[in-house]
């Protein structure tokens, strides 16, 4: 495909389409990455809740399948201290529902975790070389950063502020994905911990675009065709979209999340720290509502997931989400009605764009 308004993101990555799918860990892997790459757009494979073992098996298998690029994603976060004070106050507060479910209040708590990009991590991207290496939480040190730029990858982050924005430019990003506060999942903010900071997609796009001099991609409430044309105008290069694939047949969904994506309304989806400390957007479910979408008492990212395990171990084969995070953007009624492929549902996005700047 031909005659797109801006074409930097498409020589820098190696794509056809400036269409990213977001890699959304725990619900996305290979199989939906390869299908976007071979539509011509750019596949990502979530690695921050993967072994090493599980990342190189991902990445064998997507070499095998697909001739296109690939975005290797991984978070950059400090692992807290431990903190059994606070673990224990949180706990207690999770103890009504242990007593509902019958769970074992007394058992040692599992660990919630999500490992940051390390020496281990960065010799895979050496082995494997992928073409795009994204980050999430700002960027690792400089040294695993100089090491992953000397692959010849591209690096991109998401940025929440202009502030973020100018940072992750001077800090040597290729592109940068200003990330609405629309978009499902984990916040990509590192600067502040203030939630008040976050703009939306329409406002903070345009806003990067003339701060920072590489390509930008926009990220958040963007469900279809028209969502693409309108971040093109503000001088986004490309998109990045999550809940859209989170509907194709190869996102590995929940029964559960895949029946609230097709039921819930715009308006119900949070920012929440409770599942894992840092705030994620996704559908309500009983414990927001009931404790709140964020708290002070959950622990620091990734640890507060720890105290929901015997929950959800308990609630999830009962087919229950009440302690299950449910990521999803707000712009999820624009995925129902269609049952596309990864494949199809990039080429479809991307040919209704076009038709729509032609006319």
């Amino acid at each position: 495909m031909s005659r797109w308004p801006d074409t930097r993101l498409l020589d820098l990555f190696g794509i056809d389409v400036p269409i990213l799918q977001a890699p959304m860990a725990g619900a996305t892997g290979s199989a939906m990455a390869i299908e976007v790459s071979n539509a011509g757009g750019l596949g990502s494979l979530p690695c921050a809740t993967l072994s090493l073992e599980q990342i190189r098996a991902e990445l064998q298998t997507f070499r095998q399948a697909s001739n296109g690029p690939l975005n290797v994603n991984f978070f950059c976060h400090t692992p807290p201290q431990p903190d059994p004070a606070r673990a224990a106050v949180w706990k207690q507060a999770l103890k009504p529902y242990y007593d509902e479910l019958g769970a074992d209040f007394e058992a040692p708590t599992p660990v919630s975790n999500r490992a940051p990009f390390d020496d281990a991590s960065c010799q895979l991207v050496e082995a494997f070389k992928p073409e795009v290496v994204s980050f999430h939480f700002g960027l690792p040190e400089a040294s695993l950063l100089a090491r992953v730029k000397a692959t010849g990858a591209k690096v991109i982050s998401s940025a929440t502020t202009v502030e973020e924005a100018l940072w992750l430019e001077r800090n040597g990003c290729d592109a940068i994905i200003a990330m609405g506060c629309e978009a499902g999942g984990h916040r990509g903010m590192f600067l502040s911990t203030d939630l008040n900071s976050q703009v939306g997609t329409f406002a903070l796009v345009p806003q990067i675009v003339d701060a920072v001099q590489v390509p930008v991609i926009a990220a958040g409430g963007i469900g279809d065709h028209r969502g693409i044309v309108a971040a093109l105008a503000l001088g986004a290069s490309a998109v990045q979209l999550g809940t859209a694939y989170l509907f194709c047949p190869e996102a590995k969904v929940s029964a559960f999340h895949r029946q609230a994506l097709h039921s819930a309304r715009e308006s119900d989806t949070a920012l929440t720290n409770l599942f894992t400390g840092r705030p994620a957007r996704g559908i309500t479910t009983r414990i927001m509502d009931e404790l709140g979408p964020m708290s002070e008492l959950a622990p620091h990212f990734p640890l507060a997931g720890g105290a929901l395990m015997p929950l959800r171990a308990i609630s999830e084969p009962r087919g229950n989400s009440d302690f299950s995070n449910l990521w999803a953007g707000q712009a999820l009624r624009l995925g129902r009605g269609q049952s596309l492929s990864a494949f199809e549902l990039t080429r479809k996005l991307a040919a209704d764009t076009l038709a729509q700047l032609k006319r």
